[in-house]
């Protein structure tokens, strides 16, 4: 069967002559919806005020902030719990040989505190007890830094067990003997 087709299709309306009798609305006092604010950017701004410090503004910023995360005293001996009593006895007698040693001298303290982490990691393998030389402080300007830092982050430090200040012969004050837990198998 054939199909018709239309010879002439109708124009489509135009949407204004549609529309033309269309008349607005009367503002009836509701508030309209506004659009949310746009997201901030997702990297602040410069600005002439985020300027980077000097290096001598930064060493006075820093000589500044020293002591506020470090502890108010140096501890010169410290025990874990769970560890036997006599250890820091032992540990000061010289029971455990010195398997390893490090010398943090002329380092800050992000330096020493990356060089004493590796450093425990490795000695936990060739012995359990260790000297950490971190010095006196005296050649700091201002007030020693090492000390304080090398013995919270021993106390902290989940493989040391114990540890206590060398004899005078062996640095003294100036550094420490850390006993260290055994790897395991």
């Amino acid at each position: 069967m054939p199909v018709a087709v239309a010879a002439n299709p109708e124009p489509e309306p135009d949407f204004r002559q549609l529309m033309g009798d269309v008349r607005p609305l009367r503002p009836d006092g509701r508030i309209c919806h506004t659009p949310p604010p746009p997201k901030p950017r997702p990297l602040p701004q410069h600005r002439a005020s985020q300027t980077p410090l000097t290096p001598q503004a930064e060493q006075a910023l820093f000589a500044r902030m020293i002591g506020w995360f470090e502890p108010a005293q140096i501890d010169s001996q410290h025990r874990s719990p769970g560890t036997p009593s006599n250890t820091l006895k032992k540990l000061r007698a010289g029971h455990w040989p010195v398997c390893a040693e490090l010398d943090l001298h002329g380092l800050d303290r992000f330096a020493a505190h990356e060089q004493l982490t590796v450093f425990l990691h490795r000695a936990r393998h060739l012995g359990q007890c260790v000297r950490v030389i971190h010095g006196k402080g005296l050649s700091s300007p201002g007030e020693p830094v090492l000390p304080k830092m090398v013995r919270a982050w021993l106390t902290h430090h989940p493989d040391v067990l114990a540890f206590c200040e060398t004899c005078i012969e062996q640095g003294g004050s100036g550094a420490v003997l850390a006993l260290l837990r055994r790897p395991h198998g």
